[in-house]
């Protein structure tokens, strides 16, 4: 079972339902699932994104693709930006939600909610 945890092949790509499920997997075989009720995943979640935001506190604008960055400051994204994700599914997942449907529905909310403009006509009313 352990082998399940070694690093994946980098070109596959993952769904949030295999995330879900090893994440699953992880915590009852640990026991930590009598730990994870929504409130502590939240929290912990809370905790993940202050980690995250603690790595661009100080460094201005940050162009696209973060061109002047190390790599050991992008692994660092990554790990925190992992975290944060992997808190977010597992919360999902505990107060039994499909996290990926209901992404999708949001985005449809939001193309109806803010439809495209076309920006010859919109010019027209500056």
């Amino acid at each position: 079972m352990e082998n399940s945890y070694e690093c994946p092949n980098k070109s596959k790509d993952v769904s949030l339902k295999e995330l879900r499920d090893r994440l699953a997997e992880f915590a009852e075989v640990r026991g930590w699932d009598k730990y994870h009720s929504p409130r502590n995943l939240l929290l912990a979640l809370v905790g993940e994104v202050g980690e995250l935001s603690e790595i661009f506190q100080w460094k201005g604008e940050v162009a696209k693709g973060l061109p002047n960055w190390t790599a050991d400051d992008k692994e660092h994204l990554e790990e925190e930006l992992s975290d944060v994700l992997l808190y977010l599914v597992r919360l999902a997942d505990v107060c039994g939600l499909d996290l990926g449907q209901a992404a999708l529905t949001k985005i449809i909310k939001n193309a109806r909610k803010y439809p495209v403009v076309n920006l010859k006509t919109k010019s027209n009313y500056n």
